[in-house]
């Protein structure tokens, strides 16, 4: 019996433990996180600074907790939370995020769909700021950082896409006016994105940026609903009148084809970049031979 031969039995316990350790104690402790971040958001509705201020603190302690599981249990270092070009990505991250939101509200402007009303104060850009960080970090950390990570690292890139993609989008019938299309239409359009934008840098910084961008320019500036959610109105005073097929309806704008159409080529085109520079990863039993 060879070296080799040897190490077989051993293989396929040791690559399932850490990436099902992880997924298990580190998944639940950032959902457990996000939920007392929602519920910081919720106890200070009223006070949209000093939300953003307590959200803000609760994901500074989500990414030290994400840091340290890797540092102290994986033994690795947290190249996808690294610094270096943080700010690069992450700004580029925010402007796409926010450009592609505001390429479908110009598609309905032109077609008659949504149309301006007049402006709302300024004050009316705040409250949207704790929730944007919020699911902008936390649910980077969770779909891309923990769930994408620990399924790719066993099965490869292909699955984990998938796998990430479809948990990410039916997880959003929790909200409130979730409906089963909206989640699919999130698990192709905007789980493709961000599961896309991980793969190319091998980093959460771009997907953080589109994740915040979309979401705070969704509510914020364009008085959107927000993935079924509620959502306060935000600087524009609009209103929407047409087929629920281009508006998404009660769940917002991420269940309509507009944004079906817009994100999915941007995340294609994303992960066409991903395949090209080499960055889709095989399964681990393709890597081991």
């Amino acid at each position: 019996m060879t070296a080799t031969t040897a190490r077989m039995p051993t293989f396929g316990p040791r690559m399932l433990a850490m990436p099902l350790l992880r997924l298990v104690v580190l998944g639940a402790a950032l959902f457990v996180m996000l939920v007392m971040s929602n519920d910081v958001m919720l106890a200070l509705s009223g006070r949209p600074l000093a939300a953003a201020a307590g959200v803000a603190g609760m994901t500074a302690a989500g990414l030290a907790v994400y840091v340290g599981f890797a540092r102290l249990v994986e033994r690795r270092r947290v190249e996808e939370l690294s610094l270096p070009g943080m700010g690069r990505e992450l700004g580029l991250g925010l402007a796409i995020g926010a450009g592609l939101y505001a390429a479908c509200v110009l598609v309905l402007l032109v077609l008659g769909i949504y149309r301006i009303e007049g402006l709302n104060p300024w004050s009316f850009l705040l409250p949207a700021l704790a929730m944007a960080l919020s699911s902008g970090i936390f649910e980077e950390l969770l779909f891309r950082g923990v769930l994408f990570r620990s399924v790719e690292q066993v099965f490869g890139s292909w699955v984990a896409l998938v796998v990430s993609s479809l948990v990410f989008g039916f997880v959003h019938l929790l909200n409130p006016a979730g409906t089963v299309m909206g989640a699919l239409f999130i698990s192709i359009e905007a789980g493709l994105l961000l599961a896309a934008a991980y793969m190319l840098t091998r980093r959460l910084w771009l997907s953080m940026g589109f994740h915040m961008a979309w979401n705070y320019t969704q509510s914020a500036i364009f008085s959107g609903i927000v993935s079924g959610g509620d959502t306060d109105p935000g600087l524009i005073r609009a209103t929407i009148a047409g087929p629920a097929a281009l508006t998404g309806g009660s769940f917002g704008l991420e269940s309509s084809l507009v944004a079906f159409v817009v994100c999915t080529a941007t995340g294609l085109v994303l992960l066409t970049l991903a395949i090209r520079r080499g960055r889709v990863r095989p399964p681990a039993w393709r890597r081991t031979a």
